[in-house]
């Protein structure tokens, strides 16, 4: 049974998985770490009667993108970075371009700003000529979630006086990552990134922000002592590594080969798929159609509605690119909707 649907955007795609359902409505790589982290993480459990000292893992987040530890901020996931940021900065024009991951939006709004949103339209790419002038904090993600669409130009955006967030949870699945800024600093630019995805570690909360230093320093006293568990810190000194991030990037070119043979299948079947996806996901679209969702879940197969990203409508759903066998088991469940659902329009 998908949950009640009481704060669009603090919906997710976790509410949307139960038990006997293949889930395609979460982002996440794989059912758990791959075993040399679980074994990290196990001996870290060794470590729990201490505090956590986040120095280390600090100081490699700043090696893996060529910053200094004073522009890094470790956190609890991307989450918390975004509560951090909507509690700690006074925007007098706060923008959120959607559709796109909408905690950002809401957490703005519990702390009592205003939120003014840009809504682009298909194919979902923004022009930072979009962004009004006066707006002094945009968020934006890269790729987006859920059109895993990639903006090239967001360093225009940048500038004095503003605060430019980029969301960029789901830029290791981008071989190379090309246009991520997180090695770049420019005027009021802060970068979130999480381990989430990749490494199958949504329980952990796990992520970081890179930005200047006296925007960490502030962030830094709105954050809790002892924020990031020692855990998840073991997770950042691990998977930041030369070694699993070389890792992650061949995962990265494997998402994508699925990702386009997906795409291609989706489309030989007459869904509308939102284009230039980079990211381990797909939006997707059946014209006149709004209960395929609804459908496929009754044959096994959990997707992410669309309807809770503003922008998009009930039409709209997202699912995860998995591997060859989950993606035949989604096409096959979505050839006998579409079968049924023409049987019922001729009958």
């Amino acid at each position: 049974m998908v949950h009640a649907l009481s704060d669009p955007l603090r919906h997710h795609g976790d509410q949307e998985t139960g038990p006997g359902l293949l889930d395609l409505a979460v982002n996440v790589r794989g059912d758990q770490p791959p075993a040399w982290l679980l074994g990290r993480l196990e001996r870290a459990l060794r470590q729990l009667a201490r505090y956590p000292d986040p120095a280390p893992a600090t100081r490699t987040v700043a090696a893996r993108h060529g910053r200094d530890p004073d522009e890094v901020l470790l956190t609890a996931g991307g989450a918390e970075a975004f509560v951090l940021l909507a509690r700690a900065l006074r925007p007098r024009h706060a923008v959120c371009v959607h559709p796109s991951f909408t905690e950002p939006e809401a957490a703005l709004r519990a702390a009592g700003h205003e939120v003014h949103r840009l809504v682009l339209e298909p194919p979902y790419v923004l022009d930072p000529a979009q962004v009004p002038d006066e707006a002094d904090l945009v968020v934006v993600g890269n790729p987006t979630n859920p059109t895993g669409v990639v903006h090239e130009r967001l360093g225009e955006l940048c500038r004095p006086g503003r605060v430019t967030i980029v969301d960029e949870a789901f830029m290791d699945s981008v071989p190379g990552e090309p246009d991520s800024l997180s090695g770049r600093r420019l005027p009021g630019l802060v970068v979130v990134r999480s381990l989430t995805k990749t490494w199958a570690l949504a329980g952990l909360r796990v992520g970081y922000l890179l930005a200047e230093p006296e925007t960490v320093a502030l962030l830094r006293e709105a954050q809790p002592l002892w924020s990031v568990s020692t855990p998840a810190l073991a997770a950042l000194d691990a998977c930041l590594q030369r070694g699993p991030v070389k890792q992650a990037e061949r995962a990265a070119i494997e998402v994508g080969q699925h990702r386009e043979a997906l795409q291609a299948a989706l489309t030989g079947l007459g869904v509308e798929v939102a284009p230039g996806s980079q990211a381990p996901y797909l939006l997707c679209r059946v014209p006149g159609r709004p209960d395929v969702r609804e459908q496929l879940r009754e044959l096994g197969i959990a997707v992410r509605r669309g309807d809770t990203f503003p922008g998009l409508g009930p039409e709209h759903w997202r699912t995860a690119v998995r591997g060859p066998e989950e993606s035949e088991a989604l096409l096959t469940a979505l050839t006998e909707v579409l079968r049924a659902m023409s049987r019922d329009l001729y009958a």
